[in-house]
């Protein structure tokens, strides 16, 4: 076989394996990877082709005497703009509307596209959905502003010390704890009246509500291994949060 051969072999696979990195990397459920690959495959000649998902690695087989591919997940966020970008691709896949080649170019160019909001506009939008879950856990109205106030600079502490420090679960919990401070802080300079409802309003921007949404989706789905350990990191986040606030509470 000439090497011009192999390159055009291992294109599909390629294909498939860029795929679900891509999915899995932007927030994707497990059970969606797998199928979208699975589906891609079948698109591209690929009959027999197997594919396990983990939040971690994806493992895919082109037929039974093929040898598998790894690919390993090392970072995760949410961008539910390039699953569906990926999901139109393989559509047009399946209905013969595009070649391998062209949907490998599309998505190296999806995988390098960057679709986050600037740092001011997160830090913004969180301040002012903080101020708004405040009042709308029953927090009088004089509190949107110190719920602002702490959900914004705790949102951006999150941020800041996520880029400092990788470990994910530092990151939540120092925010979580400068968000108690904070609060306490406003309350007991009278600027704040109820210290619990401007708390729970502020880490509102931290909860894993895509995590825990997922892990149900992929338990329901059959996939233990993918939901155990969503549902484990959910649970990571949520401690974390709940540890930084009570270090607060400990100080009253």
């Amino acid at each position: 076989m000439s090497s011009a051969a192999a390159v055009q072999g291992q294109e599909p696979v390629q294909v498939c394996l860029l795929a679900g990195k891509i999915m899995l990397q932007s927030g994707a459920e497990t059970y969606r990877v797998e199928d979208t690959m699975t589906r891609m495959a079948n698109a591209l000649g690929l009959s027999g082709s197997h594919s396990y998902v983990t939040p971690t690695g994806i493992v895919f087989q082109s037929g039974e005497t093929e040898s598998a591919k790894l690919i390993r997940i090392v970072e995760r966020t949410t961008d539910l703009q390039k699953v569906s970008a990926v999901n139109d691709i393989s559509r047009k896949l399946g209905n013969g509307e595009m070649t391998a080649e062209e949907a490998y170019t599309l998505l190296r160019g999806i995988e390098t596209e960057k679709h986050a909001y600037p740092m001011p506009l997160q830090m913004a939008a969180a301040a002012l959905s903080s101020g708004c879950f405040t009042v709308m856990f029953r927090g009088p109205l004089t509190d949107f502003l110190p719920g602002l106030l702490c959900g914004g600079l705790g949102f951006a502490a999150y941020l800041l010390f996520h880029q400092l420090v990788k470990v994910k679960f530092f990151a939540e919990f120092t925010a979580a704890l400068l968000i108690g401070l904070l609060a306490l802080g406003f309350v007991q300079l009278s600027i704040g009246r109820e210290l619990d409802k401007i708390i729970i309003g502020s880490v509102m921007p931290l909860v894993p509500g895509l995590l825990i949404t997922n892990a149900v989706r992929d338990l329901m789905a059959g996939h233990l291994v993918s939901g155990l350990s969503r549902g484990a990191e959910a649970f990571l986040t949520a401690f974390a949060i709940g540890a930084g606030i009570a270090v607060v509470f400990t100080l009253i």
